[in-house]
């Protein structure tokens, strides 16, 4: 497998079945390519696991978060990346905020308002609230599998998880 230093746009084109022209005339090097595609599977995963409509807003948030860390670990393409060219995630972790994380944010920040209002969270600093879920859901995502020594595993560490979320929210 090939990282993105190595990989060209020639390469991206080939695979693609374009031309180097039709990508350039969208995005500017391969960061952008992948960037973009992230952005299209976690806007796609987070849509998939965070829409429910039964239970508080605290269960529909816990139980998505728990869902989407799952769904986001099992990811292909986050898979690959971790495994071939883990350094394209250290900006978006550590130094600047991507389209990703800005609508994870939104949407738990919506998920903790609406609890607020159905009496299922407590009151507090929505944002900072969201960002401590949004970080925390990182950590069980990214390094969960780091810690665990066999796939069942994983699933004790969702259900730590999802204690973790819903002590931490609860009224």
């Amino acid at each position: 497998a090939v990282g993105m230093r190595r990989m060209t746009m020639a390469d991206i084109a080939r695979a693609a079945d374009v031309s180097r022209a039709t990508l350039y005339r969208r995005w500017r090097n391969v960061r952008e390519v992948v960037a973009t595609l992230m952005t299209r599977e976690w806007t796609t995963l987070a849509n998939a696991e965070l829409d429910v409509t039964s239970g508080t807003a605290r269960e529909r948030l816990v139980g998505g978060v728990v869902r989407l860390v799952r769904a986001s670990r099992d990811n292909r393409m986050l898979r690959k990346i971790i495994e071939v060219d883990p350094e394209f995630l250290l900006p978006y972790l550590l130094h600047r905020r991507g389209t990703n994380t800005t609508r994870q944010l939104e949407l738990i920040e919506q998920s903790i308002r609406q609890g607020v209002v159905d009496g299922s969270i407590r009151d507090g600093d929505v944002v900072v609230r969201a960002e401590s879920v949004l970080l925390t859901a990182w950590s069980f995502a990214l390094t969960g599998p780091a810690l665990a020594e066999a796939p069942e595993q994983l699933d004790v560490l969702d259900d730590q998880l999802h204690e973790l979320l819903e002590r931490y929210l609860a009224p």
